[in-house]
């Protein structure tokens, strides 16, 4: 059989997913590089009582995720109103506010406040809007690919660089830092990023309203909104309470790096391998279950690693193995389960549980410290994740299918119903579906077996 073509981006098309995944990786920068250090920080700031100090190190962490996840579905419709560059502006301008009253205050509860800002911010689907309008339907999926690249990319190198930066810069260069970054991305995205000629709905990135009782309808779809969320959860709740555990240990937040890099470089390195295993060899369940018990014994563990650096590094190598399979994989599973025209609506709603895990998981973890120590955060995780894994293991395997989709010419519009008859008989297709105007069709194959080019010859206009 012929290999066959890929279809190349145009030069516009390549501009467009490399600033725009830049202008997403700045956005997720405010939340990652100050992770590993924020709630020491905010424990510095906070008054004399050791329960209040407590509480705001929740605060601190949490309300980023609070106004994320109530913010990001009405601003990527405001972006369907007004444009999406606008909405970009607008959302890294109140980032970059937020970053500037976290760099320049000394009061734990502006702090919050300031955290709460930044989260407003919430740009993310209009960004993914806009890169839906610059890119052609045979090259969508590539380009939103690259976003997730730098998404990964960028929690692994801001949790290495995060502790070395604050020793020369403190906490609040680092948030002064993100602030100018971001108005950087905001000229990035004027003078770099290509105009789009028209605003279009796009149902394979953006959401839908009146759908999304579909996608909570779906038990799939819950499973793994559920897993977002617990893994959003542990991770924060996880940051709240281990650098006080490495503080304990004797090493200063400017050394933590030492104890991230090799596991954030191993979870990386061993993630390949085991999502290639899992896409081309129809294992994709069994990884992903391995990649939640992978979590959770790393988890587990941290209860009883707290006597030694050593052993609290080769946990968190265990961690971030799992994690990153994850992160990886539950995209993934989302697309080749939700129906390809209700995709973008599936994306919405995993997007705003994840942040309404980080909330949570701030929230609770520094709670249960507060009450318990370090057994009460990392048992909240145990917990959590014990109920996904339950829930993943109980799952259908999901099929191995992808999806695609093309443009529909004009000429072809005036008979949907027979235009997808015909792809229907082509070998290897699951489903098919169009989008409201009739413009794009999408489809669900298998990932084996099916006939693209038979696909493509039907869309040819006449």
């Amino acid at each position: 059989m012929a290999k066959k073509t890929k279809i190349p981006m145009l030069t516009h098309e390549w501009r467009a997913a490399t600033s725009l995944a830049g202008v997403y990786a700045l956005r997720m920068l405010g939340m990652f590089l100050v992770l590993p250090v924020l709630s020491l920080h905010a424990h510095s700031l906070a008054g004399a009582d050791e329960a209040s100090k407590l509480k705001m190190v929740g605060l601190a962490m949490a309300a980023y995720g609070l106004t994320q996840a109530l913010l990001q579905l009405p601003l990527g419709m405001l972006s369907d109103k007004i444009g999406r560059k606008k909405v970009i502006y607008l959302g890294m301008s109140v980032f970059a506010l937020g970053s500037f009253i976290a760099a320049f205050t000394n009061d734990a509860q502006t702090l919050v406040i300031a955290r709460a800002i930044q989260g407003a911010g919430a740009v993310s689907a209009a960004v993914t809007a806009l890169l839906a309008d610059l890119t052609r339907e045979e090259v969508r999926t590539r380009a939103m690919s690259m976003i997730g690249l730098s998404i990964g990319l960028t929690f692994s190198v801001s949790l290495v660089l995060s502790p070395m930066l604050s020793k020369f810069i403190g906490v609040q260069g680092l948030f002064a830092l993100t602030g100018i970054l971001s108005l950087t991305s905001i000229a990035l995205v004027k003078y770099y990023t290509p105009n789009p000629t028209q605003l279009r709905h796009h149902e394979d990135t953006q959401v839908s309203i009146g759908r999304i009782g579909e996608v909570l309808k779906n038990t799939q779809l819950l499973r793994l909104n559920y897993g977002i969320f617990a893994l959003q959860a542990g991770l924060m709740a996880i940051f709240t309470a281990l650098p006080f555990a490495l503080r304990h240990l004797g090493w200063d937040k400017s050394e933590h790096w030492q104890v991230y890099l090799p596991a954030t470089v191993l979870g990386l390195i061993f993630m390949i391998p085991a999502i290639i295993i899992g896409e081309t060899r129809n294992k994709l369940k069994q990884v992903f279950v391995l990649g939640i018990a992978l979590v959770l014994l790393a988890q587990f563990a941290l209860i009883f690693s707290l006597s030694s650096v050593w052993i609290v590094g080769a946990v968190l190598i265990i961690y971030f193995i799992g994690f990153n399979i994850l992160e990886a994989s539950l995209p993934s599973l989302v697309s080749k389960i939700a129906p390809s025209d209700l995709k973008g609506t599936a994306m919405g709603v995993y997007n705003t549980t994840q942040s309404l895990g980080v909330f949570t998981g701030g929230l609770i973890g520094s709670k249960m410290y507060a009450l318990f120590g370090f057994v009460g955060v990392f048992g909240f995780c145990c917990v959590i994740v014990g109920v996904w894994l339950w829930l993943a293991m109980t799952a259908p395997a999901p099929r191995p299918v992808k999806n695609v989709m093309f443009a529909v010419p004009d000429a072809l519009r005036g008979d949907l119903n027979g235009l997808k008859h015909k792809i229907q008989a082509a070998s290897g297709v699951e489903a098919v579906s169009f989008s409201a105007d009739g413009a794009t069709v999408f489809i669900k194959a298998l990932q084996q077996g099916f006939d693209e080019d038979l696909v493509k010859s039907l869309l040819v206009g006449v």
